[in-house]
C-alpha cells in the first residue's frame, strides 16, 4: 500500500496532479482544498488512497493524512463513491465538512451536488461518532490570480473529469466570472458546484 507520494509536480489541474518521483510519474484525483495547497509549488507531498477495481487502479491525492481519513469516512457510507466524496471535500473544507458532521447539518450537505435528503442523513448517521470537530484552522494557499480564460478553461475542465456537462459548465463558469473576475479557480469551481 502507498502512504505517500513525495516528488516533483509535473502537471496540475484543480481536479488531478502528476507527481515524478523516481523516474515515474504517478497521475492523482484531487480535491479543491488539495489543489489550493500546492499550486505554485514545484514539488509536493501527497497521501494517498488507492482505489483498485476490476477496471482501474486509481490514486486520490490528499495534502495532509487528516483529509485523507475524512475521504475513508466518507466512501465508507453506503451510496458514497470516491467520485462524490471527492466533490464533498472540494465543496467543503475539512473543518466545514467536520462541522456539518458535528451539528447534523443535513441542509449544507444537501447543497453540494449529486447529494440528496437520504444520502445527507446516512453520512451524518454513520460519521457523527467518527468525526471530531477540531479548532485546528486549515489555513491553505490561494492561487495566484490567473488570467481569466485560463481560469475559465481550468474550471470548466475540472468540471467535466468531476462528471458534468462541458456545456452548461461553461454556461456556469462564464457567469461566475463576469460576477466575480477576481476569483480563483477553486472559488469559481466551489461556486459552480452549488449552482449545477
Amino acid at each position: 500500500m502507498i502512504d505517500y507520494i513525495k516528488g516533483e509536480v509535473t502537471e496540475l489541474t484543480p481536479a488531478g496532479v502528476t507527481i515524478e518521483c523516481g523516474g515515474i510519474g504517478y497521475q492523482m484525483n484531487i480535491s479543491l482544498n488539495t489543489y489550493g495547497a500546492i499550486n505554485g509549488k514545484s514539488s509536493a507531498k501527497l497521501y494517498v488512497h488507492e482505489s483498485i477495481r476490476e477496471d482501474a487502479h486509481v490514486l486520490f491525492g490528499f495534502m495532509d493524512k487528516h483529509e485523507r481519513e475524512l475521504f475513508q469516512h466518507l466512501i465508507s457510507v453506503s451510496g458514497v463513491g470516491p467520485g462524490t466524496a471527492r466533490v464533498i471535500l472540494s465543496s467543503l473544507s475539512a473543518r466545514e465538512l467536520e462541522s456539518v458532521i458535528t451539528t447534523e447539518n443535513t441542509t449544507v450537505l444537501q447543497s453540494v451536488k449529486g447529494i440528496g435528503t437520504k444520502t445527507a442523513q446516512r453520512i451524518i448517521v454513520d460519521l457523527k461518532d467518527k468525526i471530531r470537530f477540531t479548532d485546528e484552522s486549515g489555513a491553505m494557499q490561494l492561487p495566484s490570480k490567473a488570467d481569466l480564460s485560463e481560469t475559465g478553461h481550468a474550471a470548466v475542465s475540472a468540471l467535466v473529469m468531476l462528471g458534468f456537462v462541458q456545456t452548461a459548465s461553461q454556461k456556469v463558469v462564464s457567469k461566475i466570472i463576469t460576477e466575480s473576475p477576481s476569483l480563483p479557480v477553486e472559488g469559481v469551481i466551489k461556486e459552480a458546484l452549488k449552482r449545477l
